[in-house]
This record gives C-alpha cells, sequence and structure tokens, in this order.
C-alpha cells in the first residue's frame, strides 16, 4: 500500500490505567456513539502482528449519508519518527471516519488496512496526508486512495488523561488516481482548494474525479 505519511518506530501502549488499550477505546466509542448514534453494524478485522482493529458504521442518516469509523488505531501513541526510543504514552493518537452517501460496507476491509499502517508499517497518520489502497476502496469504487483532512469539525478531540495526547477523528476524503497524483505534486490544500471552487460532493460515492486542467 502506498503512503506519504512519515515513518516511525513500532510503538505499544502505555501502563496507565486511564490509558489503557481498553479504556481508550471504551471513551472513543462513546465519543462517536455521542456524536453520531448508536452503531448500526460492526466489523472487526486482525492483520498478521497487529491487534485489532474495528470498524463501526453509523446510519443513514435522514440525509441517506452512512458514517464509516475505525476504532482500534488510537490505543497506542504514534511516535515522532526523530525519537531513538518510541515513547509509550505522549504521541498524536488518530481514528479515520469515511461517510459515504448510501454506504459501501465494503470499504469496511479499506479502513481496516488505514487504521493499522501505524502499527504494520510505522507511519504517523495526519492531516494533509494520503494513504493509496492501490485497488478500488469498496467494490466497483472510482477511488483508490485517500486524503486525511483536518479533524474537529466532524467529531470533536477527545481529552485523555495527561501526559497523553487527544485522540483526533480524521476525515477521510476519497480520491482517484488522476487527483492523487495531483495531489502529490501540488499538495492537498491545493487540492481541496479546486473540489471547493467546483462544489465537489466527497460523499458521493460515484462522483467523477475534478477537472485539475
Amino acid at each position: 500500500m502506498a503512503h506519504d505519511f512519515p515513518l516511525f518506530g513500532d510503538p505499544h501502549g502505555g501502563s496507565s490505567p486511564e490509558l489503557s488499550r481498553e479504556a481508550v477505546l471504551a471513551a472513543v466509542e462513546a465519543r462517536l456513539i455521542s456524536t453520531f448514534g448508536e452503531p448500526s453494524g460492526r466489523a472487526a478485522v486482525t492483520f498478521l502482528g497487529t491487534d485489532r482493529i474495528e470498524v463501526l458504521r453509523f446510519g443513514p442518516d435522514p440525509e441517506g449519508l452512512v458514517r464509516y469509523a475505525t476504532l482500534g488505531m488510537s490505543a497506542a501513541p504514534m511516535a515522532d519518527p526523530t525519537a531513538p526510543v518510541a515513547d509509550q504514552l505522549r504521541g498524536p493518537r488518530v481514528e479515520l471516519v469515511l461517510t459515504v452517501r448510501g454506504g459501501h460496507d465494503s470499504v469496511l476491509r479499506s479502513l481496516a488496512t488505514f487504521a493499522a499502517t501505524p502499527q504494520v508499517e510505522g507511519l504517523v497518520v495526519a492531516p494533509g496526508g494520503s494513504l493509496d489502497l492501490g485497488a478500488p476502496l469498496w467494490d466497483g469504487a472510482p477511488f483508490t486512495s485517500v486524503l486525511a483532512a483536518e479533524p474537529g469539525g466532524l467529531v470533536e478531540d477527545l481529552e485523555l488523561a495527561e501526559p497523553a495526547e487527544p485522540v483526533r477523528f480524521l476525515p477521510l476524503l476519497p480520491m482517484t488516481p488522476n487527483e492523487a497524483g495531483w495531489k502529490r505534486v501540488h499538495g492537498a490544500a491545493a487540492l481541496q482548494e479546486r473540489w471547493l471552487e467546483r462544489g465537489t460532493d466527497l460523499r458521493d460515492p460515484e462522483r467523477r474525479g475534478v477537472r485539475l486542467d
């Protein structure tokens, strides 16, 4: 799987009871439920050598929007790639949220794959970066990659006990292969500006790629 996030060492969760894997994920799930309501479905994936990743489905809501959110990625912090030893408590923690009109449950494994990249490939997943699956995000999708957008607008950051950083929920914006290539050259901000100029509905599962000329 291609990516453009920096590499880092393989971290593990801290020993503080308030920051145990179970405690963090229980708080994350509670935040998701308080935002979107009770899940309408859930699935779990475990990749070789990684901890369990769940994907929760919420909706559809009155607008027909379905939200898919990962649960498990934030159990351990992502470490500073320049640090000689991974910090067991400090470092960014994130979960991923994808919104699709009508829903496409075959996206569940793709999201779990993205959520496992910090454990599998040693990545810091951050706003402005992208992840490329190299295959359709869901069955028949015209998108093979996603752009990680800024957190806070969809799900409020979840504060954790000090010294841990908050869990941030990053929206994922599907990209066509052409859009992903253009973003690598011009940057995430330029692509998002192009989407805005064209009035692109990024929640449309069948949208065409935005004009890039």
